[in-house]
């Protein structure tokens, strides 16, 4: 006898309808999974001023990286007869008072901003993550000392100590551009640039370190981890597979708005006369040169800083979009 609490519900043949063929056609568009890397580049497809940010970063780079090849003067040139021109048609940014075409040397100087910014980023990225994944990991005494270690680093005044490199060691970072062949392309930009690099290299990768400490200890609970951690996976392999490609998200946001502190921090320094060495231009030694002349040719002090302003402005919006974009929780349920 059938039990009448069992819910048990008696089907005829008839009572359903067989579904159309192409019923799941439509749905199929709407149930299709979407992966982390195509989900965070439609919400920041979504985000305008992150995209119309990314145009400008875009447009620099072309402005930039091609500039100098099309204009018909090079950064060093001197033109007789053209110090101190306005902006014209012949040398739409104007001259400097040398008669150097103002447009080509900051496209040089808008490159050097540049790559100063994505090499130290790049930089900040490799020392800071691998270290912290190894203090977040390792845990107990090991994360302890590491950390301390941090927090030493995080006190020296970063400024001071590119200063005291470029005067103490200038002469031997001159001699190693000199004589060895893999530094022979940096002649040009001065040992002003690898003092820059040196300090990046031994200072600010401490942000990086404890964004990527953070989503480790957080990432090590989980089942996957301790999954691996059971089958003997050791600490190199778990850092490489599982922990570092699930930060990488946070790593590229950070490394992002790296970019434009790493470019500021060069433009400083070259206003100062540490950057680049003459004759090679960049936005901080163009903008200290148009200081002793800025009543008289002010046009010369604007260019340079608009690209500053510009380039940095991007950078910032562009990296707190990204943020944003690569923010799991952002994610629309």
């Amino acid at each position: 006898m059938k039990n009448v609490l069992s819910f048990q519900v008696k089907v005829e043949k008839g009572d359903f309808d067989k579904l159309p063929e192409d019923y799941y056609k439509d749905l199929d568009k709407d149930t299709d999974e979407v992966g982390f890397w195509k989900a965070s580049w439609q919400r920041l497809k979504a985000n305008r001023i992150a995209m119309v940010s990314l145009g400008i970063i875009i447009a620099l780079i072309i402005f930039a990286a091609i500039g100098p090849v099309l204009c018909p003067y090079s950064y060093d040139q001197q033109i007789r007869g053209a110090e101190n021109l306005w902006p014209c048609l012949a040398h739409p940014f104007g001259t400097d008072r040398l008669g150097r075409d103002l447009m080509v040397r900051c496209m040089i100087g808008a490159r050097i901003s540049l790559t100063v910014g994505i090499v130290s980023a790049l930089i900040v990225m490799i020392i800071g993550s691998v270290y912290g994944a190894i203090s977040g990991l390792a845990g107990g005494r090991t994360d302890t000392v590491m950390m301390r270690i941090v927090d030493m680093v995080y006190s020296v005044p970063e400024i001071l100590l590119i200063v005291v490199i470029k005067l103490v060691i200038d002469q031997p970072l001159q001699d190693l551009v000199e004589n060895v062949a893999f530094f022979h392309p940096l002649q040009k930009l001065g040992s002003g640039l690898i003092a820059i690099f040196i300090v990046y290299g031994c200072l600010y990768w401490v942000g990086m370190a404890r964004i990527v400490r953070g989503q480790v200890l957080q990432l090590r609970q989980m089942e996957y981890v301790t999954a691996a951690n059971a089958l003997g996976a050791g600490s190199r392999w778990l850092i490489r597979q599982h922990l570092l490609p699930n930060c990488m998200g946070q790593i590229i946001a950070t490394m992002m708005l790296q970019i434009p502190s790493a470019i500021f921090t060069e433009a400083f320094l070259s206003f100062l006369g540490i950057g680049v060495s003459a004759p090679m231009a960049s936005l901080g030694s163009l903008t200290s040169e148009a200081l002793s002349g800025i009543n008289k040719a002010p046009y010369r002090m604007l260019f340079p800083a608009v690209l500053i302003s510009l380039i940095i402005l991007a950078f910032n919006l562009f990296g707190d979009g990204l943020r944003d974009a690569l923010d799991p929780k952002m994610k629309k349920r």
